[in-house]
């Protein structure tokens, strides 16, 4: 990474606001760049180049990739750009993502000491990284004690190969368990959870997840705030050539199939609504409201873009610009359109406390 007079560009965080990730002091931009499906996969060459490049001009720092992405090739690519583009490491901030590995040892994959430890290590090597800020837990392993888990990812943030651990699609209970273990020993527990929040997955990022955020002020970085594209409205009158659903038909397939089917349809009729509503009041896409949407909840730490051209992510920076529209009425308004808010939990006949009060 450059450093001194090899940095070749400055840092302008332009008008992106920034968040703490969770309960760190670690400052994240509301919205960051990742390189699922894309990056060493799909783009390669100069075009990550140019995308890490506009990403970085409009204010994102904040890149995020895994070992499982493209089988390393999404590392090793972001590695490549930041090394080439003469970017200051301390400027930026660099997740990766540990579980699946590259090869089909027994101890190749999973949350292991082994792999963590041996993992972490690879993954600096492909990045070309002394350090990564943040290492995540692409998923539980429930064939390894939790108490290893914490205890491996803490080892790693002693050594320096990271700052933080965090988790990415982990259950409540999972992260509490982490939680409670790392109380126990006093070692850090998980900062953030990377989970799919849009407005048509609500119920984890939302219900299951509410009782760590007010405990453990956990944050989100979110993947696939618009549905895989579903939530740009593109899909509406089927799966167009070069989108996702199109390159990448195997993965999505079992998603494709649903827009036929009732709930699909349900699905697309309400992004139509939404487009109105977004087009009308707010003078904005779909795209637009829907990535706002996610971003305005105050738990969301970061939102986690995808992009395969360049211009993708200067028009998913419009959204920016959208927030502050979002008030208590076009807020109402949008969840009549979903009619799918996560219900409260049971009071059981319990009256409702004061409401300017502490709840």
């Amino acid at each position: 990474m450059a450093s001194g007079s090899d940095v070749k560009v400055e840092f302008d965080p332009k008008n992106m606001p920034f968040r703490r990730l969770g309960p760190s002091g670690l400052r994240v931009p509301v919205f960051s760049l990742g390189g699922w499906l894309t990056l060493g996969g799909t783009v390669i060459g100069d075009p990550v180049k140019d995308i890490i490049k506009v990403a970085f001009d409009n204010g994102i720092n904040m890149f995020d990739t895994a070992e499982a992405y493209a089988k390393g090739r999404s590392e090793v690519e972001m590695g490549r750009v930041i090394k080439e583009l003469g970017l200051r490491r301390t400027d930026l901030v660099i997740t990766t993502k540990l579980f699946w590995g590259l090869r089909t040892g027994p101890n190749d994959g999973g949350l292991s000491r082994k792999h963590i430890i041996e993992g972490t290590k690879e993954c600096l090597e492909r990045l070309g990284l002394d350090y990564v800020d943040v290492i995540f837990a692409h998923r539980p392993d429930v064939s390894v004690p939790m108490e290893e888990v914490v205890r491996a990812f803490n080892w790693v943030i002693e050594k320096g190969l990271a700052f933080y651990w965090a988790t990415s699609e982990w259950s409540a209970y999972e992260i509490e368990e982490a939680q409670h273990v790392a109380t126990k020993l006093g070692l850090h527990g998980p900062i953030a959870e990377q989970c799919q929040h849009n407005m048509f997955h609500r119920e984890r990022p939302e219900k299951e997840y509410r009782p760590l955020y007010k405990k453990y002020q956990l944050g989100t970085t979110v993947f696939s705030a618009l549905a895989s594209g579903l939530l740009t409205g593109k899909y509406n009158a089927g799966i167009p050539e070069g989108t996702r659903f199109s390159t990448h038909s195997n993965f999505f397939k079992g998603t494709v199939d649903s827009l036929q089917k009732e709930e699909g349809l349900t699905k697309i009729r309400k992004v139509s609504e939404l487009s109105v509503l977004a087009e009308q009041e707010l003078g904005c896409s779909v795209t637009h409201l829907a990535l706002a949407w996610v971003a305005k909840n105050p738990n969301t730490s970061t939102v986690i873009l995808g992009a395969s051209k360049p211009e993708q992510v200067v028009d998913n920076l419009k959204a920016l610009d959208v927030i502050p529209k979002l008030t208590p009425e076009i807020m109402d308004r949008i969840e009549a359109i979903l009619a799918n808010q996560p219900a409260d939990p049971p009071t059981f006949g319990r009256p409702a406390l004061d409401p300017n009060g502490r709840l």
